[in-house]
């Protein structure tokens, strides 16, 4: 069983900044990400990182400003958002993936965390 515990939400005007935090206890992950939810559209997958190499993905509207990174040794994971934009507000989830394979979809991922809330003023 895992655990994961999203910090860092927050409101915050066009052009700031905000970083995410999720703590992960139990098991060990394969790999992590974020992804997010705005009323009326689809979850999107933000971005993700392999727990063990490192290697991380983008969503094309996040490339440039916000950064995945992730600490082994406390089991955390952060995301550095930058030049934040209206649109990029959301509900923030972190995912983890305990069992390998895939780490594209949201189906691949088999723990939540209950969201943290985003909001960029114009």
């Amino acid at each position: 069983q895992v655990q994961l515990v999203e910090s860092g939400g927050g409101s915050v005007q066009a052009g700031g900044s905000l970083r995410l935090s999720c703590a992960a206890s139990g098991y060990s992950t394969y790999c992590m990400a974020w992804f997010r939810q705005a009323p009326g559209k689809e979850r999107e997958r933000v971005a993700r990182i392999y727990t063990g190499s490192g290697n991380t993905y983008y969503a094309d509207s996040v490339k440039g400003r916000f950064t995945i990174s992730r600490d082994n040794a406390k089991n955390t994971m952060h995301l550095q958002m930058n030049s934040l934009k209206p649109e990029d507000t959301a509900m923030y989830y972190c995912a983890a993936n305990t069992r390998g394979g895939y780490c594209y979809t949201g189906a691949d991922f088999n723990y939540w965390g209950q969201g943290t809330q985003v909001t960029v003023s114009s």
